[in-house]
């Protein structure tokens, strides 16, 4: 039987289950967390954004960052999942690998892993169940993991 993970996150936390069975209950043992995904963007940046002159003006105009300090922070953290899972792949830990997620956080994930990791995702659900307790996860997958 090939062991199965069952990945379930969201930009502040991830929970990482195992099922011994395909039709076994989930054994939750290792719990993710990124404070910072909880923080206001104020908390997170140290300062106002920088200033540009125009080319061909006296006008100036402030500079955004192509990303928010939010979704820096979330993108960090899938890389992190993304590594817990590779080494739960190189180490024989995880064959199969299920990926709960909501949506937009889903699609940064599935990025981060590698061509390896990819390899092993069987299910991708699109909800956000991070804190529903164990049962009910089990109850919004696949009867065979």
């Amino acid at each position: 039987m090939l062991k199965t993970w069952v990945v379930v996150a969201d930009r502040a936390r991830a929970r990482i289950f195992s099922a011994s069975t395909p039709k076994g209950p989930l054994t939750e043992f290792e719990d993710l967390v990124l404070p910072e995904a909880r923080s206001h963007e104020r908390d997170l940046t140290s300062d106002r954004p920088g200033r540009a002159f125009d080319s061909g003006g006296i006008g100036r105009h402030a500079m955004e960052a192509p990303t928010s300090a939010k979704q820096h922070a979330a993108l960090n953290f899938a890389k992190t999942i993304a590594q817990r899972v590779e080494t739960g792949r190189i180490s024989g830990e995880c064959q199969q690998l299920v990926l709960v997620a909501p949506p937009d956080f889903l699609g940064r994930l599935k990025k981060q892993l590698g061509t390896q990791c990819a390899k092993l995702l069987t299910h991708q659900i699109g909800k956000n169940l991070t804190q529903l307790p164990v049962a009910e996860i089990r109850s919004h997958l696949p009867k065979f993991l």
